[in-house]
């Protein structure tokens, strides 16, 4: 009697998510001093978002009184918020999750 031949255990490399991997977001909040052109403008200028994501993102603002600009690594977020406080803009950070 032969023994059985080993069958190779497929393994996935699985990403887990713990505190020090979680993503940054950038969330910008409605205000009462920006018109909401202004708004559409500095996404464009400052956030490179093209005029159509631009207007979604500002309307989501106004609306919904915040949206996610932003996410990504600490550093860019953190970078993201200093210039959208440039810019006149209520920006906050926190971590994902």
């Amino acid at each position: 009697m032969s023994s059985p031949t080993p069958v190779p255990v497929e393994t996935e490399n699985v990403d887990v998510l713990t505190s020090e991997n979680l993503p940054w977001m950038c969330i910008v909040w409605d205000d009462p001093v920006n018109l909401m052109s202004y708004v559409t403008y500095v996404f464009e200028t400052v956030l490179g978002y093209d005029r159509k994501r631009a207007t979604e993102l500002m309307m989501q603002v106004h609306t919904e009184g915040k949206a996610v600009v932003s996410s990504g690594e600490k550093d860019k977020v953190e970078a993201d918020v200093k210039k959208l406080h440039t810019a006149g803009l209520w920006a906050t950070m926190q971590q994902a999750g």
